[in-house]
C-alpha cells in the first residue's frame, strides 16, 4: 500500500482543522471534489468528482489528527481512505494511504498516487500562503 505524504510549514492543528472541513475540499482535493459538497444523511456528503457523483463520510473530529474518510463511488463500492495529520516539529506532516481496489492495474494505482500527491501539494500551497 503506497503512502503519500508532505510536510506543511504550519501547526498541525491548523492543517487538521482546514483539511477536516468539507467546505475546503474543492480548493485542494481535485481528485475528490470539483464543486461544493452537499450535506446528506448520517454524516454523508455528496461531491461532484472526476469519477462522477460520489458520497463521502469523514470520521468524527478528534484530537489525534485522524482524517479517515470513506468514499462511495458511483458504482456503490465504498473505499476507506486512511489519512493523518501529525506534528512534525513546529510543522505538520500529512500522510494519505492509497489503497488499491480490486482490478486496478499498476498504472491505475500510480495515477491514484500521483493525484493524491498533487492534492497534498495543493493543500500545502494553500496553507503555507496564509
Amino acid at each position: 500500500m503506497p503512502h503519500v505524504s508532505t510536510v506543511i510549514a504550519r501547526p498541525w492543528r491548523e492543517v487538521y482543522d482546514f483539511a477536516a472541513d468539507p467546505a475546503h475540499l474543492p480548493a485542494w482535493a481535485a481528485g475528490l471534489a470539483s464543486a461544493a459538497l452537499v450535506p446528506g444523511e448520517d454524516g454523508w456528503w455528496t461531491a461532484t468528482s472526476p469519477m462522477g457523483t460520489v458520497d463521502v463520510r469523514f470520521c468524527e473530529p478528534n484530537a489525534f489528527g485522524v482524517l479517515d474518510h470513506v468514499v462511495r463511488l458511483p458504482d456503490g463500492v465504498e473505499v476507506l481512505n486512511p489519512m493523518r495529520v501529525v506534528p512534525w516539529g513546529d510543522d505538520a506532516e500529512v500522510v494519505f494511504s492509497v489503497r488499491p481496489r480490486a482490478g486496478m492495474s499498476d498504472d491505475d494505482v500510480a495515477a491514484d498516487v500521483a493525484a493524491v500527491a498533487a492534492d497534498l501539494e495543493t493543500l500545502r500551497g494553500i496553507l503555507e500562503s496564509r
